[in-house]
């Protein structure tokens, strides 16, 4: 495999440092990582996705090696002034669950700068859930609040690396290890504690008819069943839009099942760009 070199530093937006990496040559592919972890979730696809493509990723505010979380962040907001200062004018958008939506927000928001979208694990604004919520949400946040930050990471774990249908020793032990060190670190920095100042309007649950670009919805087969219900969403709001369901895996099918995470990506991209 030919290794990409990368480089790093830091973009200051709206008053934050970002930090950010950049590797490879060609169209640009942005990554944006779920919001629970940061941008060394995608560490699997780095090299392998570059052949081709300058790759970009980052953490947002509150996260990785960015500035911690002020009270109210713009995620669309970041995400516009680091392809500004980077001077990317337009580029394929891979995002995971928090990641995605805002992906997908931004595209509407500025169609022009998009080429294409990778949607992992990702809820629509606007999508409403139906049912109990998730197990452990409830306990997880109440952990936040009292400071307790093993007890928070462990039930993060739990929601999104395990999933409603495992228990935690059915589990790659090495993913939970990877996501345990990033998660804690981005709930010391108060990311969960973060309002998003400039919600889209109408959302984008609304506007899925809009997206004019070529769309792959990516999803584990054991996450949550609201979760695969808004791929569903996804897959039939956007025209044309793909999607694929990787087996044996939850909420992060990128770390758990990155064989096949790739070669979905890498087919999609060799197809439709």
């Amino acid at each position: 495999m030919t290794m990409t070199t990368t480089k790093d530093g830091y973009a200051t937006v709206d008053g934050g440092r970002l930090y950010y990496e950049v590797g490879g040559a060609g169209e640009p592919l942005m990554f944006m990582h779920a919001g629970f972890v940061d941008c060394r979730m995608w560490d699997d696809q780095w090299h392998a996705l570059s052949g081709g493509n300058r790759t970009i990723r980052f953490d947002m505010r509150g996260f990785g090696k960015s500035d911690p979380a002020s009270t109210e962040v713009s995620r669309r907001g970041e995400l516009h002034g680091l392809l500004r200062q980077l001077d990317i004018t337009r580029t394929t958008l891979i995002g995971c669950s928090a990641g995605g939506a805002v992906a997908l927000d931004f595209a509407l928001e500025h169609p022009e700068m998009v080429s294409a979208l990778i949607l992992v694990s990702t809820v629509p604004g606007g999508f409403e859930w139906q049912g109990e919520p998730p197990q452990y949400v409830i306990e997880m946040m109440a952990a936040i609040e009292r400071g307790d930050v093993a007890l928070a990471s462990e039930l993060q774990n739990r929601l999104w690396i395990d999933g409603p249908f495992r228990k935690p020793d059915e589990s790659d032990p090495d993913v939970r290890r990877r996501a345990a060190e990033m998660n804690r670190h981005a709930i010391t920095n108060g990311a969960w504690t973060v309002t998003d100042t400039n919600p889209l309007q109408p959302c984008a649950l609304e506007r899925l008819g809009e997206v004019g670009v070529p769309t792959l919805i990516v999803v584990g087969e054991l996450d949550d069943p609201e979760i695969l219900r808004a791929a569903d969403v996804l897959q039939h709001g956007i025209t044309g839009a793909q999607k694929v369901i990787v087996p044996s895996c939850a909420h992060l099918p990128n770390m758990e099942r990155p064989a096949e995470f790739n070669d979905a990506v890498l087919s999609f991209l060799d197809r439709d760009l």
